[in-house]
């Protein structure tokens, strides 16, 4: 059974008001979830006095993330 109500003038049932309410609330959850999001930066920047020294630094990095068995010795 369904309930009418007169919403400017019009007569709306029910189901029709809960199926507006559960997509509305559905779209503005998405639409407020969304948008560009800036990558977390990984570690602090790297301050070297030359860009060979920053070179090693970052492969340094690579190789100590890689972990013991797949890094090159």
């Amino acid at each position: 059974m369904v309930v009418y109500y007169e919403i400017f003038g019009q007569k709306v049932g029910s189901h029709i008001l809960a199926i507006a309410t559960l997509g509305t609330t559905a779209v503005g959850t998405w639409a407020l979830s969304g948008g560009s999001k800036k990558p977390a930066e990984k570690s602090p920047p790297i301050q070297a006095s030359s860009k060979d020294e920053e070179n090693f630094i970052q492969e340094f990095l690579k190789n100590a993330d890689k972990g013991p068995a797949e890094a090159k010795h």
